[in-house]
């Protein structure tokens, strides 16, 4: 089972007891039987495999979490933690073609590093709200990097912005390794390309203004 960092599940200053501590170990231990079966490779798992993954009966589960829009908000958060360990800002300060380099290299890693639990996720997402607002916040997130990494070039060009966005969220990626069958360097080399020339365009449009 993949394993992640322990989260706290409460906002409580107090010291939990041990029953508290045991519902939130358990809580856990679901959250991460989830992500590891679709990290795996499983795009829909059942209650029944969730659990026995977990170590615990089906019961448990869904006295933890009352429906399964609960247990995906939950998968949500660690999905986040999933995708973003390891990262590293990447100074708006250096030259263009370094930061596009290295956005595309971290950002390629950051969605192969989920790329199992965002197919499973895009099989219910228009069935599921919960889902739909965890891409919400997937995307909300990208475009706020990118608007930072990219400041010089971006200034107010809103366009501009969804376009890198558009280039770099999680259906252009599965385009290029699911449906093109392109390996990782060479999605990743597509991705670069694609921003670079995005960027390089709208800087010659201002030079030439």
């Amino acid at each position: 089972m993949f394993c992640w960092g322990e989260v706290a599940l409460t906002t409580d200053t107090t010291k939990p007891d041990g029953r508290s501590l045991r519902a939130q170990r358990t809580r856990r231990a679901i959250v991460d039987a989830h992500l590891t079966l679709m990290l795996g490779g499983d795009p829909q798992p059942t209650a029944a495999r969730i659990a026995a993954t977990a170590g615990v009966s089906v019961r448990a589960l869904w006295s933890h979490f009352r429906d399964l829009e609960q247990l995906f908000a939950a998968a949500g958060e660690r999905t986040l933690e999933v995708q973003y360990a390891g990262h590293v800002p990447i100074p708006p300060g250096l030259p263009l073609d370094e930061r596009v380099e290295s956005f595309c290299r971290q950002r390629a890693r950051m969605l192969e590093s989920i790329a199992g639990a965002s197919r499973a996720a895009q099989l219910r997402l228009p069935f599921s709200p919960q889902l739909r607002a965890n891409r919400e916040r997937h995307n909300d997130r990208l475009r706020a990097e990118l608007a930072e990494v990219f400041a010089p070039e971006l200034a107010v060009d809103e366009t501009l912005l969804t376009a890198l966005q558009v280039a770099t969220a999680w259906p252009a990626w599965t385009c290029s390794r699911d449906d093109l069958g392109l390996d990782i360097d060479q999605a990743t080399e597509v991705m670069s390309r694609t921003v670079g020339a995005l960027l390089e365009r709208s800087r010659d449009e201002h030079r030439n203004r």
